[in-house]
């Protein structure tokens, strides 16, 4: 299926809408299961059956901030995994979302927080062997989140047009608001990036794409938040609240010159060949978290928020479009 880019735009502006906004219309799929329903119960700790085929679970921790602070964040989450199935837990820090993707190809984990376009790029690279699980809620029950365009507060840039012949930091060549959709949604406000900033380059993350604008390497970057809640904190969630809760970032030294439509929030993500008893176990431990264990739940989705939906494919095949054209223009630049 080709889309233009404003259709895309607004196919993705829709799919992150509220919960309450499909609920007309006479055959609907069945609702998704949610944190906040009342039946859902966190699972009872022992070694599971599918032990014996799957004897240990690996987690793919996503680059974007220093190893140190990722371990650590982690480890709660780790050990609670652990600790319910009794099987061994091992997290692989990854340098870029790439080696997340790659670490799926090679069966080297089982679980990964995918951000939208790195979820279809695991689906395509594996050729469909990865599959989402459950994707976070924000307060209002949408599962959406925002790319902002982010310059220094005293940089004299206001807006989009003052970016015009700037230096501008994407996060990550797989990041869904760090790169594709704000190059998706900058063409169709007739923006071309490859001509309208001065240069253009990749941090290696969302951490690290705020660091060099605040460190004057680049005069903006783009990155994402949930554009809910306090701004001076950060907003509710995203890379802009972590920073801040870190003591890294004050907003007041940022100013958002760009912000995208809603896009869907990506999902954690595990292998499709496990086992479907797995798979249930898997959804039904990270569906009660955020209610059994809080902290752990803050910790690990960087943020605050009601918890945690279930994912369905169908939700991201308009990120598995994007990267199949933007594939086919690069092709037709080389």
């Amino acid at each position: 299926m080709f889309l233009t880019r404003r259709q895309t735009l607004s196919t993705l502006a829709a799919t992150a809408l509220p919960l309450a906004a499909h609920a007309e219309g006479a055959a609907q799929p069945a609702a998704p299961r949610r944190s906040v329903d009342a039946d859902i119960t966190f699972p009872a700790a022992g070694r599971r059956p599918w032990a014996e085929q799957v004897p240990h679970l690996g987690i793919a921790l996503l680059g974007g901030e220093n190893e140190v602070d990722r371990l650590a964040r982690f480890d709660g989450y780790r050990k609670l995994l652990e600790d319910t199935f009794a099987v061994p837990v091992k997290v692989y820090p990854a340098s870029d979302y790439a080696g997340a993707i790659q670490a799926f190809g090679a069966k080297q984990v089982e679980i990964a927080s995918l951000g939208s376009s790195a979820y279809a790029g695991a689906w395509l690279d594996t050729k469909g062997g990865v599959e989402p699980l459950v994707v976070p809620e924000q307060e209002d029950g949408s599962i959406g989140y925002l790319a902002v365009m982010v310059a220094r507060a005293d940089s004299g840039i206001a807006d989009l047009a003052g970016m015009k012949g700037k230096a501008l930091a994407w996060a990550d060549a797989n990041s869904a608001s760090g790169y594709l959709v704000p190059r998706a949604a900058l063409r169709a406000q007739g923006v071309n990036p490859e001509s309208y900033f001065g240069r253009t380059g990749f941090a290696g993350g969302h951490e690290q794409a705020v660091v060099a604008v605040l460190q004057k390497q680049y005069d903006a970057c783009c990155t994402w938040t949930s554009g809910q809640g306090e701004q001076e904190s950060g907003f509710t969630r995203g890379n802009l609240r972590a920073m801040v809760d870190k003591g890294m970032l004050k907003m007041s030294d940022l100013r958002i010159v760009w912000r995208s439509d809603p896009i869907p929030t990506g999902p954690i993500t595990i292998r499709a060949d496990l086992p479907a008893a797995l798979k249930a176990d898997l959804l039904q431990f990270f569906l009660a978290m955020p209610k059994a264990y809080p902290e752990i739940y803050r910790q690990i989705s960087r943020g605050e928020g009601t918890g945690y939906r279930e994912a369905r494919h169908a939700d991201y095949q308009i990120f598995i479009d994007l990267r199949r054209e933007e594939a086919a223009a690069r092709r037709r630049r080389e």
